[in-house]
């Protein structure tokens, strides 16, 4: 059967795994409300987080789909996915353009020599601009340095909610059909009986983990044949060779693994028996082979650590609360997550990097719900050293918001060394294009919300490493710290609300150096939440006030992490998200009576 192999990419929300769904739906191969989207933080959040690979059948010839994430902390899955595959088809929504991951993948696939087919998506939005949308995609392609075979790229014109496409906007459409025929037209055919013919290489660009077959490698075969029980030489880049044997081999159809006996060049299978495989190493028929190129994955950016709960809640909610849980799960996590590296050096915290705070996040949010608990420190960015001079990493941040909040949020990434480059005004939204160090956006993200009132929309890529920005001036907010424990009462919430921002509802418990809010002149504050009115047995009317709560600022994993301070550990546990000061650190106060 002739095969294509194509990926999906896009910045995220819009819209690949929408109008993959419905690839798969029309080719008979997935049943109305099934999505790419399986995981349970993928649908709760509606991204993608991992690239999954499916399958569809059409006219006789197999195509391979690799949906890949838009979110740039998640990167690492969209670069290696790149080099398994022979074009990209570039997602670009009609009404909002190009944006920054939109620039990150399509610079990766045009660097591998791949041809993109582009599809202006969600053409039946009010406000979409297809013309517009091609004109900043084909600016794009130019920047990007594409060649003149690559800037004469077809264009598909689609709404992937509804499942239609066309080539031109006039035409009349029913279905994906033109997107298809597209795809048959301009994507080359990766199968050849002349690739078949050659002795056996392939690479693994992704990683599985099941709990019988254990470690698991997607690859794609680049030549030859392989076949169940084969033995195997594994080549690492730089050379080194050991031996493996082929246990399971499985394809893709639909959303389904399917068993084979045997898969050909030009497939993407996914394969059992080399326990210890790794990404971009070659998988050959005979030990003279030459690897294949090495499949390079873009370094971390941040740090923190991980440590166990020691905090007066400890163990109250979690079944796996020890050091070596910990370790087991963080090394289960090495398995699959290339964009993760872990430290284990310490007997007492392990440090863990990765890509942005969103994938930290991610990691947490699963752990705590298979029952960890632990508590983690404030993110820092790593720092490098070349030739004498401290390199830190720099992002590309693209703004949209209504004009009104414009001079605000340029003052706020002014003071932390964030630099304006471009400024687009579209009728009432203005997009704002900076760049800056990681640095300085840290803990940005919730404040950006408070400005622009929830009616902004903030994204940004890593970009490179440049030179050490100087210190940065964040207005340090400081902490309303609980100096008592016991439950909260709705009456001190009530006294507290006018000093900051609560992070607690009434009525739950708290202890002593938990952090219960900010404070919005800065400075630290003790306070004691759970103190209560001072009754009397004489009743007056109207001395009585009414209380009006503030709906709290509850913590979620992420907002945690960007509002903690460095003197502040982030507590996690299967149902609570708690901030509080690192034990150590002695929490002064005046009895306040």
């Amino acid at each position: 059967m002739d095969i294509r192999n194509i990926a999906i990419i896009a910045h995220v929300d819009h819209g690949k795994t929408t109008l993959t769904d419905a690839l798969l739906r029309q080719c008979g191969v997935a049943e109305e409300g099934v999505s790419m989207d399986s995981n349970t933080l993928e649908k709760e959040r509606g991204i993608t987080i991992y690239a999954k690979n499916a399958s569809v059948e059409y006219k006789g010839t197999k195509i391979n789909i690799v949906d890949t994430p838009g979110h740039a902390d998640f990167g690492s899955e969209v670069e290696r996915v790149l080099r398994s595959i022979d074009s990209v088809l570039l997602v670009v929504d009609a009404q909002e353009g190009p944006m920054p991951q939109t620039r990150f993948v399509l610079k990766k696939s045009l660097e591998l020599g791949l041809k993109p087919i582009v599809i202006i998506n969600k053409i039946d939005k009010p406000a979409a601009d297809p013309a517009m949308a091609e004109e900043a995609v084909l600016e794009l392609f130019l920047e990007l340095g594409a060649n003149d075979d690559q800037s004469n790229f077809p264009v598909v014109y689609a709404i992937g909610r509804e499942g239609v496409a066309k080539k031109k906007l006039t035409d009349e459409s029913k279905d994906l059909t033109p997107l298809l025929e597209t795809i048959l037209e301009h994507v080359p055919s990766a199968s050849s009986a002349e690739l078949e013919a050659k002795p056996l290489r392939l690479q693994p660009f992704n990683l599985g983990y099941d709990n019988f077959l254990g470690r698991m490698a997607v690859a794609r075969v680049y030549e030859g044949v392989i076949n169940v029980g084969q033995t195997v030489f594994v080549k690492k880049p730089t050379g080194e060779t050991r031996t493996g044997k082929i246990t399971k081999l499985f394809s893709f159809r639909g959303l389904e693994k399917i068993e084979i006996p045997q898969a050909v060049a030009g497939d993407i299978v996914m394969l059992a028996g080399l326990g210890d495989i790794d990404i971009g190493e070659t998988v050959a028929a005979e030990e003279s082979a030459q690897p294949l190129p090495a499949i390079a994955v873009d370094e971390p950016t941040i740090a923190l650590n991980f440590l166990v709960n020691n905090s007066p809640f400890a163990g109250r909610e979690g079944k796996f609360v020890t050091t070596r849980q910990i370790r087991e799960r963080l090394e289960r996590e090495l398995e699959v997550n290339v964009g993760l590296k872990v430290d284990f050096s310490s007997a007492e915290a392990f440090r863990v990097y990765g890509r942005g705070e969103l994938h930290i996040s991610i990691l947490l949010e699963n752990m705590r719900r298979e029952g960890y608990e632990l508590q983690v420190s404030q993110p820092q960015v790593i720092f490098h050293e070349e030739g004498g001079v401290k390199l830190e990493p720099f992002e590309e941040v693209v703004i949209d918001t209504p004009a009104t909040y414009q001079g605000a949020i340029i003052e706020r990434l002014g003071k932390r060394k964030v630099v304006m480059k471009d400024m687009r005004v579209h009728s009432d939204t203005v997009r704002i294009i900076f760049e800056g160090p990681t640095r300085g956006l840290l803990g940005f993200r919730s404040q950006f919300i408070l400005d622009t009132k929830g009616e902004g929309i903030f994204s940004s890529r890593f970009t490179h490493f440049g030179p050490y920005a100087g210190e940065i001036e964040k207005r340090a907010a400081g902490s309303m710290i609980s100096m008592s424990s016991g439950k909260v009462l709705g009456f001190s919430l009530w006294n507290l609300q006018d000093r900051g921002v609560l992070y607690i509802p009434p009525a739950i418990d708290v202890y002593e150096g938990q952090v219960i809010g900010n404070t919005s002149k800065g400075e630290e504050m003790f306070v004691n939440p759970t103190k209560g009115k001072q009754l009397t047995n004489m009743r007056a009317s109207g001395t009585d006030e009414a209380m009006h709560l503030v709906p709290p600022f509850e913590l979620s994993i992420e907002r945690g992490l960007e509002v903690m301070n460095e003197d502040e550990l982030l507590e996690v546990t299967p149902l609570s998200v708690r901030l509080r000061k690192k034990p150590g650190i002695k929490i002064a106060f005046k009895d306040r009576g």
